[in-house]
């Protein structure tokens, strides 16, 4: 989905693209035990093959894309296993860390000439050290570090699906979800931090948008505090 990226940071993060998984978990007590397993199925592929894309994209708001679907995939995964308030859960703690993540994407897109292509973003930290922070942060917290927002919702679904009674196929599928998850987000931060500097000679990358930055630091502290305060 082809938009502006504040447009993405809304819709990609909480209203649109998850309409429809709000609604699943709505009228998950209509769920028959057939429909369950499609669902499995269907999350499960979903949510490896969207890792796998993301793994070898360039394209960075197209691996926050691709994040996204990672992240409907398995909160459809968890719904699927009778999980609903857990699914809800992992909802709220994905909307602002996403919406976070788009607009620190949006920030450096704008100061590096509206160029999408995370080849030319090396050594952003010493350009944009705060945006930096705070996308790094984000990337943390969608991998599930200790503490961070995402870390109570994720934790709590690896311990549901060990609890239950799946077969090894689902097991591995999972787990290499997750591990493609922390791998594009190892790789995302690798391009923009450690990365060799490959934009034009001439430029004027610096944190000119005072008006995001303020925004950015706001949504920061429920991201970092805000998951222990929903538990």
């Amino acid at each position: 989905m082809a938009a502006p990226t504040p447009v993405s940071s809304l819709v990609h993060s909480s209203t649109l693209v998850t309409a429809g998984v709000y609604l699943l978990i709505r009228f998950n007590f209509v769920f028959s035990d057939s429909l369950c397993y499609i669902l499995l199925f269907i999350s499960r592929i979903t949510m490896f093959m969207s890792g796998l894309g993301a793994r070898f994209e360039f394209d960075l708001k197209k691996i926050i894309a691709l994040s996204t679907l990672s992240q409907l995939g398995l909160i459809i995964r968890i719904l699927a296993l009778g999980g609903y308030k857990l699914a809800f859960f992992h909802l709220l703690t994905h909307a602002l860390f996403k919406a976070l993540l788009f607009m620190c994407s949006g920030n450096i897109i704008h100061n590096v000439g509206n160029c999408q292509d995370i080849r030319f973003m090396g050594r952003l930290v010493n350009f944009m050290p705060l945006t930096c922070v705070y996308f790094s942060i984000c990337n943390l917290s969608l991998c599930g570090l200790p503490f961070f927002r995402g870390f109570y919702s994720k934790d709590l679904i690896l311990e549901i699906i060990r609890m239950g009674y799946l077969n090894f196929y689902i097991y591995i599928i999972f787990y290499v979800s997750i591990g493609l998850t922390v791998c594009y987000r190892v790789r995302l931060s690798y391009y923009f931090i450690l990365g060799n500097f490959n934009f034009v000679s001439f430029n004027i990358i610096s944190e000119r948008g005072y008006l995001m930055l303020k925004g950015m630091s706001g949504l920061i502290f429920t991201v970092v505090f805000m998951g222990s305060l929903l538990v």
